[in-house]
């Protein structure tokens, strides 16, 4: 058959050679698209220093000021966005089939939910360090109290959603109510600071759909990223997306620790920067001439970035450098990297939590690249504050107790 005007005609390859471009130019997703039709900026790369300093323009849909943001290795795993919130004004009310999460980055304000034919609409109040979920398909309101703009922070299943609907009349005017995501109960928002073991790993969880102050809110000593590590999982509103909050004591910083693409880290308090690199060049690859390929970021509260920025598995190492703890919250969308695709009951471990020599990813301190220890003690001189990484931490008998201080 020959091409006929309008219409290219496939033709079988020959003299063995292969069919297809070889390379070509990745597709935009429909997410992508329903992004660009927003009419508002999207930014992306490995990471932002601080959100408050992007760029935000007029959002038609829900009737504030908004950028997309799609950090490097999100793509097609979860959604995220700022929103500001007019001085004494409101967002528009809407529901939608995905889950979303929001934490408060500047402001204060209320926040209306309720199913068609409710008799009365739950309303809780945030502030400034607020975290809480929207549960799916739910109707809800943003409500700005102060006569100065609120900025919120918002994360998304949009993107898992989207990309497999293809159509956005669906998700966002789909009638089926969620009840069992959403309870009606008069403490629904009210918060819960009970700890529980998590089904899956057994590392400390809160069952809760709101969080009064996720900056200053308490946490359990966890210790598998650095000595006197603390951390907690919210879990809310019945969402598989998955995320956390922990704290690096000031002056230590984490392990390294290889997974793939999902988690982003949000600084929440103090100051610090991470760095990140493509496991295939091993666990010192200052030392072993490929530093080029280290990426680095550095970030205040509320500064962003991807912990695995280019798919497959990459080491990120996270430095608190200020003279209070570094807090940070981590959102992986539904990519908990306790859920990879596997046979239900195969024996899995907690690889990103276990060291090398026991058959995970995380770098002891012993055999960490020297470059390491090196800049941090440097960054920590520079900025005034002190280095607690006692010595013991990097003999190879160190098995994680917390040192007598």
């Amino acid at each position: 058959m020959h091409d006929l005007p309008g219409q290219t005609h496939w033709h079988e390859p020959a003299g063995g050679k292969r069919a297809g471009f070889g390379k070509f130019g990745r597709p935009k997703t429909p997410y992508d698209l329903f992004m660009e039709s927003e009419g508002i900026p999207i930014v992306r790369g490995i990471g932002v220093s601080k959100v408050q300093n992007l760029p935000l323009a007029p959002w038609k849909r829900l009737g504030g000021r908004g950028t997309y943001i799609q950090l490097y290795g999100t793509e097609g795993k979860w959604g995220c966005y700022v929103v500001e919130v007019p001085g004494a004004g409101a967002l528009n009310a809407e529901r939608h089939l995905y889950e979303e999460v929001y934490y408060v980055v500047e402001g204060r304000g209320t926040t209306e939910v309720w199913l068609d034919a409710d008799s009365k609409r739950h309303v809780f109040e945030w502030q400034a360090g607020s975290l809480f979920s929207i549960p799916v398909n739910a109707w809800h309101r943003i409500v700005n109290a102060s006569s100065s703009p609120a900025l919120l922070l918002g994360g998304t299943t949009a993107p898992n959603l989207l990309n497999l609907l293809n159509n956005v009349d669906a998700v966002f005017n789909c009638p089926f109510q969620f009840r069992d995501r959403f309870s009606g109960a008069d403490d629904f928002y009210k918060y819960r600071d009970e700890i529980e073991p998590d089904p899956v790993r057994g590392l400390a969880m809160r069952r809760t759909n709101f969080i009064p102050d996720i900056v200053n809110c308490d946490l359990p000593l966890d210790n598998r990223r650095s000595p006197g590590y603390r951390r907690v999982e919210p879990f809310m509103t019945d969402n598989t997306f998955y995320l956390w909050i922990g704290q690096h004591e000031n002056g230590r910083y984490s392990k390294a620790h290889a997974h793939t693409s999902a988690a982003v880290l949000i600084c929440l308090q103090g100051k610090g920067y991470t760095c990140t690199w493509p496991e295939r060049y091993g666990v010192t690859p200052w030392k072993d001439g490929h530093a080029d390929q280290v990426k680095r970021v550095d970030y205040e509260p509320v500064g962003m970035v991807s912990a695995a920025p280019g798919g497959l598995r990459w080491y990120h190492q996270h430095f608190g450098v200020s003279k209070e703890p570094l807090r940070l919250t981590a959102w992986f969308g539904p990519h908990s990297p306790g859920r990879e695709p596997g046979p239900p009951g195969e024996q899995h471990t907690d690889y990103t939590g276990m060291d090398l020599t026991e058959g995970g990813t995380s770098i002891p301190y012993w055999m960490e690249d020297p470059f390491i220890r090196e800049e941090y003690e440097s960054m920590l001189a520079k900025n005034g504050a002190q280095n607690r990484m006692n010595p013991e931490f990097y003999s190879k008998d160190y098995k994680g107790e917390l040192p007598k201080e």
